[in-house]
């Protein structure tokens, strides 16, 4: 790890937003390509990844994110949590505006459900447009953070934003193998299911960049981009990570992967950050 981490340090801070998004699309990838090698998984095991996925999310948006805004925000009290507020209020908005114009369906969701402006696109390309939103504020919350970095701000490191991109790579396994299964079920061919499950995470290195551009850029922005990333991250969340896990009997289950997925992000960034 600490060979990765030296490597990070030394390139370019927008080529390795970069290159660590490209790892957590490609774990996507490898997710999606459990459906290659299962048939039929279970309800219960599909919950409890969709769990850990919020869990690593939750925790990544305090740890990674709205802590360190906070505490590079200038003044006392008060003053000092301004760029954090308002960031995480802009961050839950875009995405509220995102999830009411984008068309999508969400996974355990049936197609009358579909969200958004309506559109004749098909089941297949909802629920991959679904996913796809989980993964916006997963990229620029990376690319924040090694902009972060690039330009010198107090409690943001190299290994901080090496273990927010292990925690989202995590959590994008399951999310690969969470879009790829039901595709299979619906009588999609395997590798047209595993194309559709991978491609969910294409919009992470693009997002990536532009966060960590804009960060390098306008340096005084980097409180609010980080809190901004976070309301995104808790929005994706609320609204519909945990409604997808809690449409059957497994809820608990769900629950219990969420724990999970908090605790292994929480070590992962107090551990390498």
């Amino acid at each position: 790890m600490e060979q990765i981490i030296a490597y990070f340090e030394a390139i370019n801070p927008i080529l390795g937003a970069f290159y660590a998004t490209l790892f957590t699309w490609g774990l996507t990838a490898a997710g999606a390509g459990l459906v290659f090698l299962f048939k039929n998984p279970s309800r219960a095991l599909m919950d409890a990844m969709l769990g850990f996925t919020g869990g690593v999310m939750v925790a990544a948006s305090f740890w990674s994110l709205l802590a360190p805004g906070i505490e590079m925000s200038p003044g006392e009290g008060f003053v000092k949590v301004i760029p954090a507020a308002v960031g995480f209020l802009l961050g839950a908005f875009f995405l509220f505006g995102l999830d009411k114009v984008l068309p999508h369906l969400h996974l355990n969701f049936k197609e009358a459900e579909a969200e958004g402006i309506k559109s004749p696109w098909h089941r297949t390309t909802l629920l991959t447009l679904a996913i796809t939103l989980h993964n916006i504020p997963e990229g620029l919350a990376v690319g924040v953070l090694f902009g972060g970095v690039a330009a010198g701000f107090d409690g943001t490191t190299i290994g901080g934003a090496v273990a927010l991109a292990l925690g989202i790579g995590l959590q994008n396994f399951p999310e690969g193998f969470a879009v790829a299964m039901p595709l299979r079920r619906q009588g999609l061919s395997r590798r047209r299911s595993f194309l559709y499950g991978q491609a969910s995470a294409i919009v992470e290195p693009i997002a990536a960049v532009i966060g960590a551009w804009a960060v390098i850029t306008f340096q005084p922005i980097l409180p609010y981009a980080l809190a901004f990333a976070a309301g995104a991250m808790i929005f994706v969340v609320v609204e519909e990570v945990i409604p997808e896990t809690q449409q059957d009997k497994h809820s608990d289950v769900a629950v219990m992967g969420f724990i999970g997925g908090f605790i292994v992000m929480m070590t992962l960034d107090v551990g390498l950050g």
